[in-house]
């Protein structure tokens, strides 16, 4: 579906960052984000004791599960490596 109501770029910028509604210039059928891959793959790892005890210390004072605080330290390196220029980090994910 094809919004009728076209707008450029810039201004759909200003208004977003105003607080303005821009619904309508949105196509919400086809609407994709690029870094937004919800598929997810399980892995392994195996982790030293050590390092897990450290990993449930943390979660814990946090409030998150384990596996929430890898998922977001992970998240976290490759977003640093990638702004680095890092180009083996910026490589095709599969």
């Amino acid at each position: 579906m094809k919004k009728e109501n076209t707008i450029s770029a810039e201004e759909l910028d200003r208004m977003f960052d105003d607080g303005e509604d821009i619904s309508e210039y949105i196509d919400w059928d086809s609407g994709t984000h690029p870094n937004l891959d919800t598929r997810t793959k399980r892995i392994s790892v195996d982790l030293p004791r050590w390092i897990i005890k450290k990993l449930d210390k943390e979660a814990r004072r946090v409030g998150v599960t384990r596996q929430s605080i890898i998922k977001v330290w992970l998240a976290e390196h490759v977003d640093n490596l990638m702004s680095q220029g890092n180009s083996e980090a910026q490589g095709e994910v599969t």
